[in-house]
């Protein structure tokens, strides 16, 4: 059962950086290779920075060359949902957090296999949890992904 209640529009402005209040609530874009974890590495998982639900593993992560962190498929398929956005005069499928409603970017077809998607977010609509702190941070329970 799900008991995040989300935070009011002063509370998101007091504890978001800047950035991160325009990307999730207001379905901003950071700058391409300008942003925390477009180039990193490191095992671990994402989640989401207002809820802390769960998105993606570095495990399906991948390099696009476009600057944002991109993955073949979520982590947690039911923290994600996915709306049609006619912004900039093109149909394109926004995916947003479940519990949290925050704006994470955007999916596209023209990913690897086995998926064939590209979801390509905002590092300033995520945080990112490194192997070694799931079990301190609540994760635990994705440390099998990882063969621990």
């Amino acid at each position: 059962m799900n008991t995040f209640k989300k935070p009011s529009d002063d509370e998101l402005r007091k504890n978001l950086s800047s950035m991160q209040y325009k990307v999730t609530q207001h379905e901003g874009t950071e700058p391409p290779f300008q942003n925390e974890y477009w180039d990193n590495k490191q095992p671990g998982i994402y989640v989401d920075i207002v809820s802390g639900e769960v998105l993606f593993s570095s495990l399906d992560k991948y390099e696009t060359g476009t600057g944002w962190p991109s993955f073949t498929q979520p982590l947690a398929p039911e923290n994600i949902v996915t709306h049609t956005d006619n912004k900039f005069f093109m149909a394109r499928t926004e995916v947003r957090s479940k519990n949290a409603d925050s704006h994470l970017g955007h999916v596209f077809n023209d990913g690897p296999r086995p998926t064939g998607l590209r979801y390509c977010m905002n590092s300033a609509s995520m945080r990112f949890i490194p192997l070694e702190d799931l079990e301190k941070e609540g994760y635990g329970q994705y440390l099998s992904l990882f063969g621990k």
